[in-house]
């Protein structure tokens, strides 16, 4: 009896959560249809992860729209979603549209940014928003950073051992400087001498002979004298 009761309450539950989803798919669909106080809008990204369709449109933090169809660009390599957007919201042409998130654990959306131009985005459906910025992974992105930090630190002593090899050398401590020496006091410049008198030079003088100069013949002989005087042994 016990069992019954049990099996009964299991299924009574499954039901509910079934009904649940099914109600949850029934209002997404619904939603994505552009009804008539909406127009549509394409947007193309280079990743649309966690965007799907039925995804809200908001503009600063209000849903704005939803998105109505994901399809891809197989010659732009693009994923191109179509919004679905209430009419009074009349966007500039350079509005930027983003794959924002609620949070870390929370669902994707499109958020837009209204610029500052003057033109437009018309509302015949042929209207497209320029400037997109896709989405990013956040589970890549985490072990991106998780690698990161494990490889700074990992192996233990193996990161101390990094960081010891890379510290550079402590300088060596300097020797002590010498004690300077005393100067030695300038020593005294000799007075200039007096430069030596000028000998007064004495007019020379012939040396003094005991013997008399010889008197000068006065009838010197011609030095080619054809008759020369007789000498005192020829007289003789």
């Amino acid at each position: 009896m016990r069992e019954s009761i049990f099996e009964t309450l299991v299924g009574a539950v499954v039901v509910a959560v079934a009904a649940v989803f099914l109600w949850f798919a029934l209002a997404v669909g619904g939603d994505a249809e552009a009804s008539g106080d909406q127009y549509t809008v394409i947007a193309r990204f280079n990743n649309v992860s966690g965007i799907s369709r039925g995804s809200d449109v908001r503009i600063a933090g209000v849903k704005a729209g939803v998105v109505k169809s994901i399809e891809g660009d197989p010659k732009r390599f693009e994923a191109v979603l179509t919004l679905a957007l209430d009419k009074k919201w009349e966007l500039p042409d350079d509005t930027d549209a983003r794959i924002s998130t609620d949070g870390l654990l929370g669902g994707s959306y499109i958020g837009l940014e209204p610029g500052g131009g003057y033109d437009v985005i018309p509302q015949d459906g042929t209207g497209e928003i320029q400037y997109t910025r896709g989405s990013v992974d956040l589970l890549t992105l985490f072990a991106s950073f998780a690698g990161g930090g494990g490889g700074g630190g990992g192996g233990g002593g193996g990161g101390d051992n990094a960081d010891a090899a890379e510290a550079p050398a402590e300088p060596a401590e300097a020797a002590p400087e010498p004690a300077a020496e005393p100067k030695p006091a300038p020593k005294k410049q000799p007075a200039a001498e007096k430069a030596p008198e000028p000998v007064k030079a004495e007019p020379a003088t012939a040396p003094e002979t005991d013997s008399e100069p010889e008197a000068a013949d006065p009838y010197p002989a011609p030095a080619d004298d054809p008759y020369p005087a007789p000498s005192g042994d020829d007289g003789q």
